[in-house]
């Protein structure tokens, strides 16, 4: 329904193109504090022609904005496909299968499943949280929605959503032998491509994509390395002493706390490690986060390397 509302006859979906093996870009964009959607619009004009699909972020950081399925519907409305991403933080097991029906309903086919930050964390630090389902739980039902057609009550639902299915990941906190263990836990619950945290130490992501290979996780969830953008010095202190599970080489600190400019330095080292990882093998595809500047994507892509989508990759 959306593909046809944006004018566009069989649409190239960010399924098809991991589907094919081709290398694979997602982005995210925060839906706005208010009520009104033109400035995210804007920005995925911006990147319609750069990127496969965006993330529509669920209330980021614990911060009150859009909801992510309208957030979601405006964006395709832009002719950028949508990845809307679920928490299990502000809404019980009722309304996340409710607004999953919703969204579908709507043409909305991404789905991204990830507990979510603490309200303490946000501008409504005295709200309650939820939780009611974990990731792991909530992956699971909304395979079961799809798959069975059946909701958590046990109730048939008609028709069933069509979707497809992801979840995040953070190759660097995972403790003991097996730290791919985890992602073959969500793979099992029903994730079909995952997202992870910032790459910033490419060897060490390497090292735990030899061990995703040899579980053949690789051949049965689409893996999409984080590559992010830091606009400023505080942003960079922030990632590499309070983001947990992020690893901030020292090399990697002091280029980038040397540079005249910490916004372009990162956006080429970005350019650089996204190279780097697509020498990487399994790697699916990256995901670029560069919240407040995206504007920068597109020339951070073709420094990749990684030509307009109207061009092919």
């Amino acid at each position: 329904m959306l593909a046809k509302a944006c004018g566009k006859a069989d649409p190239v979906t960010l399924q098809d193109r991991l589907g094919s093996g081709r290398f694979a870009v997602t982005a995210e964009l925060s839906p706005p504090r208010g009520a009104g959607a033109a400035a995210m619009t804007e920005l995925a004009g911006v990147l319609r022609d750069w990127v496969d699909a965006v993330n529509v972020t669920d209330n980021q950081g614990s911060n009150v904005r859009m909801a992510s399925w309208a957030g979601s519907v405006a964006v395709a409305a832009a002719g950028l496909e949508p990845i809307m991403q679920m928490t299990c933080r502000d809404r019980n097991r009722i309304a996340l299968q409710s607004d999953l029906l919703g969204a579908t309903a709507l043409g909305v086919r991404n789905v991204l499943v990830m507990t979510g930050d603490h309200p303490s964390n946000g501008d409504h630090p005295t709200a309650k949280p939820v939780f009611d389902l974990n990731s792991f739980e909530l992956l699971e039902a909304v395979r079961a929605m799809r798959d069975d057609g059946l909701l958590l009550s046990g109730r048939r639902l008609d028709p069933a959503p069509d979707c497809f299915l992801g979840a995040v990941e953070n190759p660097f906190s995972a403790p003991g032998t097996h730290p791919a263990a985890r992602l073959g836990q969500k793979v099992a619950a029903g994730a079909q491509f995952v997202q992870t945290q910032f790459v910033f130490d490419v060897p060490a992501f390497a090292g735990w994509m030899e061990q995703v290979r040899e579980f053949g996780l690789h051949e049965q969830c689409h893996i999409l390395a984080g590559v992010g953008v830091i606009r400023t010095q505080g942003a960079l202190d922030f990632i590499a002493d309070k983001l947990p599970g992020v690893d901030v080489p020292p090399e990697v600190y002091q280029r980038l706390h040397a540079a005249a400019d910490i916004a372009a330095e990162s956006v080429t080292l970005a350019a650089e490690t996204i190279r780097q990882l697509r020498e990487i093998p399994g790697v699916a595809g990256v995901h670029v986060l560069a919240a407040g500047h995206e504007r920068a994507i597109p020339d951070l892509l073709a420094g990749a390397g990684l030509a307009e989508l109207s061009h092919g990759r």
